[in-house]
C-alpha cells in the first residue's frame, strides 16, 4: 500500500541560503503528453482568455470603484485597522490584477500604497494626502489607459509616489532598523529605478 504521506523534499544547506527541491514524482505521474490532434493546453487556455479579455476593463475600473470606496471609509472613519486591512486588500487586488487585465502601469502605484500601509508603524501618522494621491494615481492611471503615452506618465506618478512615501516611512521608523532595510529594498518593477 502507497503512503499518503507527501515525501520530504531535498535540501541542501549553504552557508547563507538553502536549495530547496520538492518532489515531484506525484506531479509527474499527473501529466501527460498531448495526443495527437488534441489541441494544446496553452492555446486553450488563451483562447478562454480572449473569450473574457472584454470585461477586463470592466473588472478594473471596479477595483479602482473599490479601492476609491475604501479610501472615502478611511476618510470618513479614520485608519483603523479594519479600514487599513480593507484599503490594503483594494490596493494589493489592484496590483495583482494589473498585468493579468492588462493594466501593467497601474501596478506599481497600487504596490506603493501597499508598502505604505504594510510598513507606516503608526496608522494615524499616515497623512491622508498621500493615501489620496496613491488612489488618485491609480485611479487616473486606469481613466487614462489608451493613451500612448501612458507607461511614461504612470512611470513619471509612480516614481513620486515611491519617493514621497520612502521619506515618510524612513522618518516614521527611524526607531527600527529591521523596518529601514526592508523600506530601502528596490521596487521589484523590472527596468524601474525608484
Amino acid at each position: 500500500m502507497a503512503s499518503s504521506k507527501p515525501s520530504r523534499p531535498d535540501i541542501v544547506t549553504y552557508g547563507d541560503h538553502e536549495k530547496i527541491t520538492p518532489d515531484t514524482t506525484k506531479l509527474r505521474k499527473t501529466l501527460r503528453a498531448a495526443q495527437p490532434g488534441e489541441q494544446d493546453p496553452v492555446a486553450r487556455a488563451e483562447q478562454a482568455l480572449a473569450a473574457i479579455s472584454g470585461d477586463f476593463s470592466e473588472w478594473m475600473h471596479e477595483e479602482c470603484t473599490r479601492l476609491d470606496a475604501a479610501r472615502c471609509k478611511v476618510r470618513d472613519q479614520g485608519l483603523s485597522k479594519q479600514n487599513r486591512q480593507e484599503l490594503f486588500l483594494a490596493a494589493h487586488d489592484v496590483k495583482g490584477d494589473s498585468e493579468t487585465l492588462g493594466y501593467p502601469e497601474v501596478g506599481a502605484a497600487a504596490e506603493s500604497l501597499c508598502r505604505l500601509l504594510e510598513h507606516a508603524p503608526d496608522l494615524n501618522k499616515i497623512p491622508l494626502t498621500i493615501l489620496d494621491q496613491h488612489v488618485d494615481a491609480v485611479r487616473a492611471i486606469v481613466r487614462e489607459h489608451e493613451r500612448a503615452d501612458i507607461a511614461a506618465i504612470a512611470a513619471a506618478l509612480t516614481r513620486k509616489l515611491r519617493v514621497v512615501t520612502d521619506e515618510f516611512l524612513m522618518s516614521e521608523n527611524q526607531h527600527r532598523p529591521d523596518v529601514l532595510k526592508a523600506i530601502q529594498v528596490p521596487a521589484l518593477v523590472p527596468g524601474e529605478s525608484f
